[in-house]
């Protein structure tokens, strides 16, 4: 079950990873009123029919979650989005990747809670299948805006391997790092 936008996004971005894309983008965008997020893949991509079958939360292709009979993910963030009021996008084309856009207002009762973005990135970026990821994370608060770009194979080149615990627990304080930095950066009376 999905309890945080977190977990949709993780779930998205996962699904990208084992769609075989080489390169994910991961945009995260928030201001006071909403919170707007776009997964981006150069996956295989689906045809029309597999697109409308994506939704449908009683179908499931059978290969990718052999143990499933139905795939829940993105039908339930869809009913997420239509039942808080926000907006959902989803265009594939087979052999040219997918994209998932989604949006919620962050003042509405049905809006699952944001989660722990950076242990969300912690985990997108060490995914299994994992190659290129970029993270951009935009914050905005009335005029004041700040943001960070983050990419897999420069942390990767910097930290080694991201599999041992010494790198994951450096990658996971850089990136609560990042997040409080740019939310610092973003409040009233900040200086910058």
């Amino acid at each position: 079950m999905h309890h945080t936008l977190c977990d949709f996004i993780l779930d998205i971005v996962q699904n990208s990873f084992e769609a075989g894309s080489r390169t994910v983008e991961l945009e995260i965008e928030q201001d006071e009123a909403r919170i707007g997020v776009r997964v981006t893949d150069d996956g295989r991509g689906m045809a029309p029919a597999e697109l409308e079958r994506a939704i449908d939360p009683f179908h499931t292709d059978g290969t990718k979650h052999r143990n499933r009979r139905v795939g829940l993910g993105l039908p339930f963030l869809r009913q997420a989005v239509e039942l808080a009021g926000g907006t959902f996008g989803l265009r594939s084309a087979r052999g040219e990747g997918t994209s998932v856009e989604f949006a919620f207002p962050l003042d509405h009762i049905d809006t699952p809670p944001v989660g722990d973005l950076p242990g969300m990135m912690l985990q997108a970026l060490t995914s299994e299948g994992a190659r290129e990821l970029v993270v951009m994370r935009r914050l905005r608060r009335g005029t004041r805006e700040a943001g960070y770009t983050v990419r897999r194979s420069e942390l990767a080149e910097a930290l080694g391997t991201l599999e041992d615990s010494g790198a994951l627990a450096l990658l996971g304080r850089f990136l609560e790092s990042q997040e409080n930095e740019t939310a610092g950066s973003v409040q009233e009376g900040s200086g910058t």
